[in-house]
């Protein structure tokens, strides 16, 4: 039973999660206030020489500030930009051999004095106009080594004690995030150049997949010719059961047989497996060819009031193959996405 005590306490949790969330979202306003188009102009002459060199941008931070770091790195890579974290620990051990001076150096630090970092700068290739800072304190060791600081201090952190990164690891986020929109935008990339990099997502499928890549070709197909009959249909619809046939004479097209046309022939009164097939075949089905968005085909297949469960691929008047719903469904596509 829920008492006014209960009721009182669940709330004040309520009311933790809320002021964390809005301590971190004003934190990223105050963040935003600072920024200088000094700051991001210089971001931009950045970008345009790390284009034109072929660079990779590096990230580099320390525990919490290296796990942003591993995140940023990972969108810029999924945007076209090869990028990776560099541990300073590790750097000293070898890694800095992945470091060219064509690169691009991004330090996320929240103090600006991370030791870590401050003992790999004299042994960096990357020169002082390619380092980049998203740091909590901008005149700092590590702030003087950068060409372009971005302020990322926070008030005061999320955790009760002030201690474990919250707020402050949020806004380098966020500020991190906001610079790799502005790459966006420099480069002009557009939604097929982001699927490029993401085959395996939505995106990447509804731009990229293609009716050939999914459908059942020709030779694992139920077909007949306009000879056949209905026992003929079903005989080969057993054999490959794809939930249509095709009717073909003489390499071309002439219509197609689903289930429910064979369901609405048995259903009358002189419905027998005699029938010929021209009298139930649809000689004008909806197709699509085999360069055909396999994300279209879906479409074609949902957007009616009944919607097709299989679709001839039909190019003139060769048929190559079917392609299901099913098949569609199951390579993750959805109109809803």
């Amino acid at each position: 039973m829920f008492t006014q005590e209960n009721i009182e306490k669940v709330m004040s949790k309520i009311e933790i999660l809320r002021d964390v969330l809005n301590l971190e979202a004003k934190s990223i306003e105050i963040a935003a206030s600072k920024l200088k188009s000094a700051e991001v102009e210089l971001m931009e002459e950045v970008f345009n020489k790390l284009i034109l060199s072929g660079g990779d941008i590096v990230f580099c931070g320390v525990g919490k500030s290296g796990l942003i770091g591993a995140k940023l790195a990972s969108t810029f890579t999924s945007l076209g930009l090869r990028s990776f974290l560099l541990h300073p620990t590790e750097a000293l051990h070898g890694d800095l051999g992945r470091v060219r001076e064509s690169d691009v150096i991004v330090f996320l630090s929240k103090s600006g004095t991370t030791e870590e970092i401050l003992k790999i700068l004299p042994f960096l290739k990357v020169k002082k106009e390619n380092r980049i800072g998203l740091l909590g304190a901008v005149d700092s060791p590590i702030g003087k080594e950068c060409a372009v600081v971005f302020d990322c201090s926070v008030e005061k952190e999320a955790c009760i004690n002030n201690q474990a990164p919250t707020t402050s690891s949020t806004v380098s986020l966020a500020m991190g995030d906001a610079l790799a929109v502005l790459f966006e935008h420099i480069v002009n990339l557009s939604k097929e150049g982001f699927a490029e990099n993401h085959p395996g997502g939505f995106l990447g499928k509804s731009l990229r997949m293609k009716v050939q890549d999914l459908m059942s070709h020709k030779k694992d197909c139920a077909v007949v010719d306009s000879k056949a009959t209905l026992k003929d249909v079903i005989l080969e619809m057993t054999q490959r059961p794809l939930g249509a046939c095709a009717v073909i004479d003489n390499n071309k097209f002439v219509g197609l047989i689903v289930e429910g046309d064979i369901r609405r022939c048995l259903s009358t009164g002189d419905g027998n497996l005699q029938v010929s097939v021209t009298n139930i075949l649809n000689a004008k089905p909806s197709t699509v060819s085999r360069a055909t968005l396999a994300f279209d085909a879906l479409g074609l297949m949902e957007n009616r009031e009944r919607p097709l469960n299989v679709v001839p691929v039909v190019e003139g008047s060769e048929f190559y193959g079917l392609i299901r719903l099913h098949d569609l469904l199951k390579a993750g596509l959805s109109r809803k996405s």
